[in-house]
C-alpha cells in the first residue's frame, strides 16, 4: 500500500464528493462544505442483479442469517403493537397503559446494545448472536404466560435488553465482509428485515390472535419457535473475515484485552463528537419509524372504523412498500450518496403525510404503500451509513448503541401520540371512545421529517470507507504500526483476502491512508 501523491493531487482537484474516509478540517470549512458535498457523485454502479452476483456463498450465508434474525427481532417487537386492544382488555388497562410495554422495550434496548455490542467486538460476532436468540425464546414464551400487567411490563423490559443487542451484530455480520459496490443494496435489503418482520407479525396475528380460547397468547408462543432455527444456522457459520483480521492484529500486539481497551480509548478520543451526532441522527430515524407505524393500526380501527381484515390488508401493503423502498433507496445511495438519498426521500415522505393520515376510505392503502416506501427507504441507507461512520474496532458496539440510544430518546413516540390524540375526541362508538389520531400523527411526523433532513444535511458521509484492519488508523495507533505490518505481511504471504480488491480499490486505499481524523 503505497502513498500515491500524484493520484491524490488529481483527486483533490476534482469536484467535492464527500466519501471514503474522514478528513480533518476546521469547523468553518466543514460548515461551508455541507451543501457542496450533497452533490450526487453519480458513481458507476452495476445493475442490482450483477451486484448480487458478486457475492460468494459465505457472503450470502452471513447476510441471510443476519436478515432472518433482524426480521424476527422486528416480529417480536410488533406483536405488542398489533394486540394493544386485546392486552388492554385482558389486563383491564387502557390502550395508553399498554403502550408502555412498547416504550419499555425501546428504553431498555440501549442497555442490550451496549452489553452485546462490546461482547461482539471483543469476543466475536457469533456467540453474542446466539445468546441473543436464546433470550428471545425465553422472553417471548414469558410474555405469552404473563398473568397481569406488572408481569407484562417486567418481561417486556427484559425483552428490550435482549432485542437491543442484535442490530449492531446483524449489520456487522451481513455487511463487513461484502464487496464494497454491493453495500448499498445489501444495506437496504437488510434493513427491510424490519418491515418483513412487521409484515409477518401482521399476518400471523390474523391467524393466531382470537382464534382460540387463549386470545392473544399464541402469537407470542409461536414467536419463540423460529429463533431455534436461527441459532442452528449461525452455529454452522464462522466468524467474519474482518473480525478475524482484527483479532490477529491484537494477538500480534500481545494482550487481547489491553489492546481492545486501548482501541476504545483511541476511538473515544478521536470520534466522540461523531458518536453524539450519530445518536441524535438515530433519534430522528426512530421517531420516524415508530411515529408512522406504532399507532397506525389503532388509528385505522378507532378513528376510521376499519375492520380487522381491512387493517391487515393495509398493513401488508404498507410493508410491501417499505421493503421495496428500503431496497431501492439503499441501492440508489451507492450512486447518489448516503446523505442526498436520505434527504430526497424524506422530502417526498413529508409530502405524502396528508393522504396517509386523513384519507378514511380504503384508498388509504396507496398512501400507506408510498409513505412506508419513503420511511423505510430512508432507513435502507442507515445500516451501511452507520457502519461507514463507525470506528472500525467498535463497529458492532457503535452501530448498535447509537441506534438503540436513538430508540431510547424516541421511546415514548406511541405514548406521546396516544396522549395527545386523547385531546381530540370523536363521537364514541357504543362504549368505545374514539380519537382523531390522524392529525396527531401527521403533525408529529412533519416535525420529525424536518429534523431528519436538517441533521442529515449537517452530518458527514464516508461512502466507500474500507472496513479491513489494514485501513484502520485507530487500530494502528492502538496496536502500533509494527503489529499491523506483521499481520498484513503474513496475510500477503498466505494469499489472504483483501477487502480492497474490487475495481477502483487502489484509489480508495490512497484516500484511506490520508485519514487524519
Amino acid at each position: 500500500m503505497q502513498y500515491d501523491e500524484k493520484q491524490t493531487v488529481a483527486r483533490d482537484a476534482s469536484p467535492i464528493y464527500e466519501s471514503n474516509a474522514p478528513e480533518h478540517m476546521s469547523a468553518g470549512r466543514y460548515i461551508a462544505t455541507r451543501i457542496p458535498t450533497l452533490k450526487p457523485p453519480m458513481a458507476k454502479t452495476p445493475n442490482p442483479i450483477k451486484l448480487l452476483g458478486t457475492l460468494n456463498l459465505q457472503h450470502w450465508l452471513f447476510f441471510l442469517v443476519a436478515f432472518f434474525a433482524w426480521s424476527w427481532d422486528a416480529f417480536d417487537f410488533f406483536t405488542v403493537s398489533l394486540v394493544v386492544t386485546d392486552l388492554a382488555k385482558d389486563f383491564k388497562k387502557t390502550n395508553t397503559d399498554i403502550t408502555w410495554g412498547i416504550t419499555l422495550v425501546l428504553m431498555f434496548r440501549s442497555v442490550g446494545a451496549t452489553i452485546f455490542g462490546i461482547a461482539a467486538d471483543r469476543y466475536g460476532r457469533k456467540w453474542p448472536f446466539v445468546v441473543n436468540n436464546i433470550l428471545f425464546i425465553v422472553l417471548e414464551l414469558g410474555t405469552g404466560f404473563c398473568q397481569n400487567y406488572k408481569q407484562f411490563l417486567a418481561v417486556r423490559a427484559l425483552f428490550g435488553v435482549a432485542m437491543g443487542g442484535l442490530y449492531g451484530n446483524a449489520a456487522a455480520t451481513a455487511l463487513e465482509d461484502c464487496p464494497e459496490a454491493a453495500r448499498g443494496i445489501l444495506s437496504g435489503m437488510l434493513q427491510q428485515g424490519y418491515a418483513f418482520g412487521y409484515l409477518l407479525a401482521t399476518v400471523f396475528a390474523r391467524g393466531l390472535v382470537n382464534t382460540t380460547k387463549h386470545t392473544w397468547r399464541p402469537l407470542f408462543w409461536f414467536g419463540a419457535c423460529p429463533p431455534v432455527l436461527i441459532i442452528i444456522f449461525r452455529l454452522c457459520l464462522p466468524e467474519t473475515l474482518a473480525y478475524k483480521e482484527r483479532v490477529a492484529v491484537r494477538h500480534a500486539n500481545g494482550s487481547l484485552t489491553s489492546t481492545f481497551i486501548s482501541e476504545g480509548k483511541v476511538a473515544l478520543k478521536r470520534h466522540w463528537l461523531l458518536l453524539i451526532y450519530m445518536v441524535l441522527l438515530m433519534a430522528g430515524f426512530n421517531f420516524m419509524s415508530h411515529g408512522s407505524q406504532d399507532l397506525y393500526p389503532t388509528m385505522l380501527t378507532n378513528q376510521y372504523n376499519f375492520s380487522a381484515n381491512a387493517v391487515t390488508v393495509t398493513q401488508v401493503v404498507a410493508n410491501l412498500g417499505a421493503m421495496t423502498g428500503g431496497t431501492v433507496v439503499g441501492y440508489c445511495s451507492q450512486i447518489f450518496g448516503r446523505r442526498f438519498s436520505i434527504i430526497f426521500i424524506s422530502i417526498i415522505g413529508g409530502a405524502l403525510l396528508y393522504p396517509y393520515t386523513f384519507v378514511g376510505s380504503k384508498s388509504v392503502i396507496a398512501a400507506a404503500f408510498f409513505e412506508q416506501f419513503c420511511v423505510q427507504g430512508a432507513w435502507g441507507v442507515i445500516p451501511i451509513h452507520l457502519m461507514e461512520l463507525s470506528p472500525g474496532s467498535f463497529r458492532t458496539f457503535v452501530v448498535g448503541t447509537t441506534y438503540q440510544l436513538g430508540n431510547l430518546i424516541s421511546s415514548a413516540s406511541s405514548t406521546i401520540e396516544s396522549r395527545i390524540g386523547e385531546r381530540y375526541p370523536l363521537p364514541p362508538k357504543g362504549k368505545t371512545k374514539r380519537y382523531q389520531y390522524g392529525i396527531v400523527i401527521c403533525i408529529f411526523m412533519g416535525c420529525v421529517y424536518a429534523y431528519v433532513i436538517i441533521l442529515t444535511l449537517i452530518g458527514p458521509e464516508y461512502r466507500g470507507k474500507m472496513f479491513g484492519a489494514a485501513h484502520d488508523s485507530d487500530l494502528a495507533e492502538a496496536t502500533g504500526h509494527e503489529a499491523m505490518a506483521a499481520v498484513l505481511h503474513r496475510r500477503e504471504r498466505m494469499g489472504g483476502p483483501d477487502d480492497s480488491s474490487d475495481e477502483g480499490a487502489h484509489e480508495k486505499r490512497t484516500h484511506v491512508n490520508r485519514e487524519t481524523v
